[in-house]
């Protein structure tokens, strides 16, 4: 028996559509809590890592909508990232209650920059933020650690942050990722995935156990925030 239902859905973007994915309890007639998950700079929504997660979130009892937008420049993604959102809040058939930001790579960094963008509008607009390998800098150019950070930073004290990151990602230093983490106000929690790269390998492991993994950690987290609102 299915736990979990998936339809193909086009998300209104200007005069075009973004190409996106449903994913919703099979058992449940409606759902209070929805995650939006996009990919990084390459790829699309149907990486597997994000399918993965996708369907572990609608398996148990979560929603998710994730979506597909081409490109490099953050602010067109961000543009994208909004639509998807302004897309969730016009589903009538779900009562969302919380909502959760997320994404793989340059994808977090956009759910980051909503988010951030979002809380200085209305203090209950995003729950939290999935941070999927955080892009800190590129390879090394750690000096691109400040400005890439900066929406993480000012995320007001309110907002919950996961990260889940490679001990061995060459995108995120772990002595500036910690000098990040001190300065931001947000409530953060983090998996390290020992020996894990950018791209969330781990030799020895294979993707599968990996995500088991990873999955585990963010359907933990979505409920513990999930408890612990008023």
């Amino acid at each position: 028996m299915e736990t979990f239902l998936e339809e193909a859905v086009k998300v209104p973007f200007g005069a075009k559509s973004l190409d996106a994915a449903l994913c919703v309890p099979a058992a449940m007639s409606d759902a209070h809590t929805a995650v939006i998950l996009t990919h990084g700079a390459g790829g699309d929504m149907n990486f597997s890592q994000l399918v993965s997660l996708a369907h572990q979130l609608a398996s148990h009892g979560f929603l998710c909508l994730r979506f597909t937008c081409k490109g490099l420049n953050l602010a067109h993604r961000l543009k994208a990232y909004t639509a998807v959102w302004d897309y969730l809040k016009s589903l009538q058939r779900f009562t969302v209650k919380r909502v959760f930001f997320g994404g793989r790579s340059m994808g977090c960094r956009a759910a980051a920059a909503l988010a951030r963008r979002l809380s200085e509008e209305s203090e209950a607009a995003v729950e939290g933020v999935i941070c999927l390998s955080f892009p800190l800098h590129p390879p090394g150019q750690t000096h691109a650690h400040r400005q890439r950070s900066e929406d993480l930073r000012v995320l007001p004290a309110h907002t919950r942050v996961l990260f889940v990151s490679g001990t061995e990602d060459d995108m995120c230093d772990r002595v500036h990722f910690d000098t990040t983490v001190k300065e931001m106000k947000a409530q953060v929690e983090i998996l390290w995935l020992r020996g894990g790269s950018h791209g969330l390998k781990v030799k020895g492991r294979s993707e599968v156990s990996v995500m088991e993994e990873v999955n585990l950690k963010v359907i933990s987290w979505i409920r513990n925030q999930a408890a612990q609102a008023p």
